[in-house]
């Protein structure tokens, strides 16, 4: 996506954290200082209160979102690491998902415009989670 309107684009990563994603950022705000976000599961579950559904360190060089939650296929090396990119709205972030998809085939089966993330894999192997602009924590 291209800055418009003299906007700066600003890189991050998102990072899966398998049960210590507030121990992670809060880790790498010692390093880069910067401010932490976390959001539970919505509905408090004693078995889940500590698992952190996304995080995220905004500092002056760096923004890292995570998430506890892991890939139906487990962590692996090469699988925990994707590239977040921030939609200007629900219409730009389905065009990024149509030309960014490998699986072209089954790109909308479940309606995904209400989610906050979608992530997809594109033909490269690469994780992209796509947001929105308006995610904000």
């Amino acid at each position: 996506m291209v800055a418009q309107n003299n906007e700066k684009s600003r890189s991050a990563v998102f990072i899966t954290f398998p049960g210590n994603c507030k121990k992670a950022l809060t880790f790498y705000q010692s390093c880069f200082g910067g401010i932490l976000h976390f959001e539970p599961f919505e509905e408090e579950l004693e078995a889940y209160k500590e698992i952190v559904v996304s995080g995220t360190l905004l500092a002056d060089s760096i923004t890292i979102y995570g998430s506890d939650l892991v890939h139906n296929e487990g962590r692996k090396l090469g699988n925990y690491i994707s590239i977040f990119l921030a939609c200007k709205n629900t219409a730009d972030r389905k065009q990024l998902i149509e030309k960014l998809a490998a699986d072209k085939k089954n790109l909308f089966k479940e309606n995904q415009e209400g989610q906050k993330l979608i992530e997809l894999t594109d033909v490269f192997d690469v994780r992209w989670v796509l947001g929105l602009d308006d995610l904000k924590f």
